[in-house]
């Protein structure tokens, strides 16, 4: 007998909810509110029950190499979450020196069970337009010098992704995997952290200390601008933008996301002659996201041109389900516009704004060309996973 895989990532992602709402309590105010919206909006059941939104969350992390991002896979998969999509942020308008995948559960009944998914970002330190190769190798060494996860846990992870959790183990083994994520307050080496910082204040966040944590958790919400709207009330300062499509009267598509503005953290610093004294960061924040239809490649496309004409809206989507399905322009299952199918995965342009919104400075790469060979390709062989596509999974989900 084993815990389902199902129940393992529920309590997965409830310990790590619970442990950020004590790092950040901003977040809980977040949860609450978002749960308020909920309850307000029971005529919204298409996209989701309110029980099940509300209890929906996603995380995100940063990792500094292949390694740590193979070391992550082989974590998730042990709760059923597994690699779909490959995100480059580089190439957004507002530039971030990684590339990313989203670990998520890929059945439709694992989805409903529980949709926990961790948007995760490795630092493309190769990509010579973000880093000299001098700061490359140091970087490197930093990185290789740190050991983010413990390799009985990994080894433990790998197991249970083969052979289930036996119910004796599952509880310690969620909790050591929570605390892999846990926020250290361990002095950070001020030079070398501001170094990066010159480079991009994500790259400060990766590399700049000796363990990760949860960058942002995101609860879900049926109406993302009455959420902005009661959190600006409550005196919270939000970021300038909800990223993502535009409000319309027609039917929500794919993502839209907000977040309040990162909070400044006490952290420890030591100094060039080994003193600590006590600062702050802000790199972490409270993210909120608005789920719709997943498109098909043809609605995408369409998405795309109307994300340069957001005022004409319109004349790109239509204002009902019923059309959406009958132009292919989204995913319902049996084809029936009252069953449409869950948008479960990611926008880059929306990840990097972000990102963007909650940094006091901005990457600025040299421009050049890139010869990195940052891919999906590249990252399925670097971990050891099939990176799924999230098209086909739509296609199975619609099916």
């Amino acid at each position: 007998m084993t815990v389902r895989t199902s129940q393992l990532r529920a309590s997965f992602a409830a310990a790590l909810s619970q442990m950020y709402g004590a790092e950040v309590p901003a977040y809980t105010t977040l949860v609450e509110v978002a749960a308020e919206v909920n309850r307000d909006h029971t005529d919204s059941e298409a996209l989701g029950s309110p029980d099940r939104v509300t209890a929906e969350r996603h995380g995100a992390i940063r990792l500094g190499s292949a390694t740590e991002l193979a070391d992550a896979a082989d974590l998730f998969a042990a709760f059923g979450m597994f690699p779909v999509g490959f995100y480059d942020l580089r190439e957004a308008a507002s530039p971030v020196p990684v590339v990313s995948t989203a670990f998520r559960p890929i059945d439709v009944d694992e989805l409903d069970a529980n949709p926990f998914r961790v948007f995760t970002s490795m630092l493309a330190t190769d990509d010579t337009r973000f880093f000299s190769p001098d700061l490359r190798k140091r970087v490197g060494t930093f990185i290789g010098r740190r050991q983010l996860f413990d390799p009985a846990l990994i080894a433990q992870a790998r197991r249970i992704a083969v052979d289930g959790c036996p119910p004796a183990d599952a509880e310690d083994f969620v909790r050591r995997a929570t605390a892999t994520f846990a926020l250290s307050r361990d002095p950070i080496d001020k030079a070398w952290y501001d170094e990066l910082a010159a480079v991009s204040a994500v790259a400060a966040d990766i590399a700049g200390v000796q363990t990760t944590h949860i960058n942002h958790l995101t609860p879900r919400v049926l109406d993302i601008d009455e959420l902005y709207a009661r959190m600006t009330a409550r005196g919270v300062t939000m970021t300038g933008a909800i990223q993502g499509p535009p409000r319309t009267a027609g039917p929500a598509v794919l993502l839209r996301q907000t977040s309040f503005r990162a909070l400044a953290e006490p952290r420890r610093f030591r100094g060039r002659y080994g003193a600590v004294s006590d600062g702050t960061l802000r790199v972490r924040f409270g993210e909120v996201e608005a789920r719709g239809v997943a498109l098909t490649p043809a609605g995408r496309e369409r998405y795309d041109a109307a994300m340069t004409d957001p005022g004409r809206w319109h004349a790109y989507f239509p204002d009902t389900h019923a059309a959406m399905a009958a132009e292919g322009l989204a995913y319902y299952r049996g084809g029936d516009p009252a069953k449409p199918v869950v948008y479960e995965d990611f926008l880059p342009a929306s990840a990097a704004g972000i990102f963007r919104s909650n940094l006091d400075t901005e990457a600025e790469p040299v421009y050049e060309s890139d010869a990195s060979g940052y891919s999906l390709d590249w990252m399925s062989s670097a971990i050891d996973h099939h990176i799924h596509d999230p098209y086909a999974l739509y296609e199975k989900a619609a099916s």
